[in-house]
């Protein structure tokens, strides 16, 4: 990570890559200087992956508490199951949205086609934690169809609003917290203000690169950009470039991470990551494999 002396920009951090199910991920969140900006508390990148005949991606069955996942695609397909009952395909341009609230478990994985002809995956997950008034609600998913997502264009700039509030437009998709999160397509030379409208606000450049007008430099691929409170802050895209946009209002106390548990309370994890070990939480029903808890030994909480 670096830090930035620029007005409007407060930091650039560097994803960490790590293997997930069969294939890379770039995590931009969390990262050691940098934990949350508003309610997203993980920020995933992937592909493009490409499988041969015969190849997939398998994501066993693993339990999630205290937090909502955002699954969104460029490329490809996963088919997602889990213990409360739903089974969804996710395709190029939908969205996937789990609340975990006091526990879910599922699965993703590549579907018959893909497995038998091959194929490419690409896209995005995030993580928003869930306020505490909704922290243990019942679990759940959501599917959007990408006609349902609301679409904003001009002037060489497209934006798929994911999630949340943007220039007057409000997602369908469902969440609790104040926040915004886009899919931004610019021309080469295309120009973007992002309003002050949300406290905490950053972006991530999925391809080319991007400057903040005024500032020195451009951005390149890979890159989360936390920008300052109240900045006036303008886009512009050297080349054709993809960006996400992300944040909104941060959540009223702070929260630990342990594995895949999210929540205020140190206990709670605790009391997840027990449940897990003794295989309380409950089955994906037709996927009988599982992802183990992390190796034994005290659970360390992150903030």
């Amino acid at each position: 990570m670096t830090q930035s002396n620029s007005t409007a920009v407060e930091q650039i951090l560097l994803p960490n890559v790590r293997d997930v199910g069969g294939f890379d991920v770039r995590r931009a969140l969390p990262s050691a200087r940098r934990r949350m900006v508003g309610p997203f508390i993980f920020l995933d990148s992937f592909g493009p992956v490409i499988f041969g005949p015969g190849e997939g991606a398998d994501t066993p069955p693993h339990p999630h508490i205290g937090l909502a996942t955002v699954s969104y695609l460029l490329e490809g397909e996963r088919l997602h199951r889990d213990s409360a009952g739903f089974v969804q395909q996710l395709l190029p341009g939908e969205i996937n949205l789990m609340t975990a609230g006091r526990g879910i478990v599922h699965s993703e994985r590549s579907n018959q086609q893909t497995r038998r002809d091959g194929g490419t995956l690409m896209g995005f997950q995030a993580w928003l934690a869930l306020p505490e008034a909704v922290g243990e609600s019942d679990p759940g998913l959501q599917h959007v169809a990408a006609a349902d997502i609301p679409l904003i264009e001009g002037e060489g700039a497209t934006l798929r609003l994911l999630a949340g509030t943007l220039e007057g437009r409000q997602a369908p998709t469902r969440v609790h917290s104040d926040l915004f999160y886009a899919d931004l397509a610019l021309q080469a030379g295309a120009r973007y203000r992002l309003d002050a409208e949300h406290i905490e606000r950053a972006f991530y450049v999925a391809a080319g690169e991007v400057e903040v007008v005024g500032e020195p430099g451009a951005f390149a691929a890979g890159r989360l950009v936390v920008l300052r409170p109240d900045s006036e802050v303008v886009l512009r895209a050297r080349g054709p470039a993809r960006v996400l946009l992300l944040g909104g209002e941060p959540l009223g106390s702070p929260r630990h991470i342990y594995w895949n548990f999210v929540s205020s309370r140190p206990e709670r994890i605790q009391q997840a990551a027990d449940d897990w070990r003794a295989r309380r939480f409950p089955e994906v029903l037709g996927d009988h494999e599982f992802i183990p808890l992390p190796p034994q030994g005290p659970v360390r909480l992150r903030f």
